[in-house]
C-alpha cells in the first residue's frame, strides 16, 4: 500500500513564542481528530528576538485551558534556505507576510499565506505579546486552522 507524500505547513509569526507554536498546536490536534497524517506541521520565526526561547507562559496557559496537547520547543529562525522546504508558509500578519516576500523570490510568492486567508473575513491575527488578549488570539488561530483543514481536504487531501 503506497502512502500519500507528506505536505509540510509552517507557521510563522515574528518571534515563534505566541502566534505560531499556538497554530502549530491547534493545526497538529486537528489533524489527529480528523485523522490526518499526511500533513507536517511546524512553526518558526522572522526576527531573533526570542530564539531560543519556548513557547509564551499565556500561549502555553491558553493551549491548556482549551485542552490543546504541546511540547517545550524552542523559537527558531527561518532562513530562505530552510523556507523551500515548506510547501505552505503561513503568516499571522501582513508584517510577516512582507517579511516572507522579502525573504523569498517572487516566483516562490505563491506559497505565502495568511492564516485567515481562508476564512470569510480574512484579517491579521493581533499578537497577544501586545494585546495580552491570549483568547481573542485563540479565538483567530482556531478560526484559521479550521478554515485551512477544510481548504486542505478541498484540494489536496
Amino acid at each position: 500500500m503506497e502512502s500519500q507524500p507528506v505536505f509540510r505547513i509552517l507557521f510563522l509569526c515574528h518571534g515563534n513564542i505566541c502566534r505560531s507554536p499556538m497554530a502549530e498546536f491547534v493545526m497538529k490536534e486537528l489533524l489527529r481528530q480528523a485523522g490526518i497524517t499526511n500533513v507536517q506541521v511546524e512553526s518558526g520565526a522572522l526576527h531573533t528576538d526570542e530564539i531560543g526561547n519556548d513557547i509564551h507562559p499565556g500561549t502555553r496557559a491558553k493551549l491548556r485551558q482549551e485542552g490543546i496537547p504541546f511540547l517545550p520547543r524552542a523559537a527558531w529562525l527561518l532562513d530562505s534556505r530552510k523556507a523551500r522546504e515548506y510547501d505552505m508558509l503561513i503568516g499571522m500578519d501582513r508584517y510577516n507576510r512582507r517579511d516572507l516576500e522579502r525573504m523569498l523570490p517572487a516566483s516562490e510568492h505563491w506559497r505565502i499565506h495568511l492564516l485567515l486567508d481562508w476564512s470569510p473575513h480574512p484579517r491579521n491575527i493581533a499578537d497577544p505579546w501586545y494585546t495580552g488578549n491570549f483568547e481573542e488570539t485563540y479565538q483567530d488561530v482556531l478560526e484559521g486552522c479550521q478554515q485551512l483543514l477544510e481548504h486542505l481536504r478541498q484540494t489536496r487531501l
